[in-house]
């Protein structure tokens, strides 16, 4: 199975940074990228206050906030993140933007590497087409704001293997999030696959 220990996020935004903040916590070095460079600075601006008023609130220690913000590094360039095992995208809602991320990124990840979409509405199958690497894609959609919200999709494309699937399913649980399988079709609101169990 793909061991997961670096993990790319695309977009420094209110879901982006979210998945970034949530993933460093969970003790992955964390890469985070942006097609605007200042939205990475502001991103990570952002994960320091929502981890602070995590700290407030007791729900962890200041040493997590610490370490968790050591385990993020800005990556303005497709170069910078090619340590990623995992790459999340989190980016505007459009199926040309995302298409673009990714055969921006081909170049530069390992051949391991595995590629998921936080996308609610535009299909995986679709979305992995375009790719490399079509077996090694997967919907990983967050809800938001991720740090708050336990429900976790996993969308399986047509040719998502079943070794991406089960290295997904091992990574939301290490986030301590909730997962729930759901059918990949174009949709604000996917239906859990028939008889499959929400884990």
């Amino acid at each position: 199975m793909t061991s997961i220990r670096t993990v790319g996020v695309i977009g420094a935004g209110q879901m982006g940074n979210g998945i970034a903040h949530v993933c460093a916590l969970a003790g992955y070095d964390v890469l985070l990228n942006d097609a605007d460079k200042a939205r990475i600075e502001a991103g990570l601006g952002t994960i320091g206050k929502n981890l602070s008023r995590q700290v407030h609130r007791e729900v962890i220690t200041q040493a997590d906030a610490d370490a968790a913000l050591k385990r993020i590094r800005g990556a303005a360039e497709y170069a910078a993140m090619a340590p990623s095992d995992l790459i999340i995208e989190s980016i505007v809602e459009q199926d040309e933007a995302k298409r673009a991320v990714f055969a921006g990124l081909q170049p530069v990840l390992k051949p391991e590497a595995i590629l998921a979409s936080n996308t609610s509405s535009i299909s995986i199958t679709r979305l992995a087409a375009t790719t490399d690497r079509p077996d090694k894609f997967i919907g990983i959609h967050f809800m938001n704001p991720a740090p708050l919200m336990k429900l976790v999709e996993l969308i399986r494309g047509l040719a998502t293997s079943q070794e991406t699937y089960d290295a997904s399913v091992k990574f939301v649980e290490s986030l301590g999030k909730t997962i729930a399988n759901a059918e990949d079709f174009p949709g604000l609101h996917r239906q859990p696959r028939a008889g499959a169990d929400d884990q």
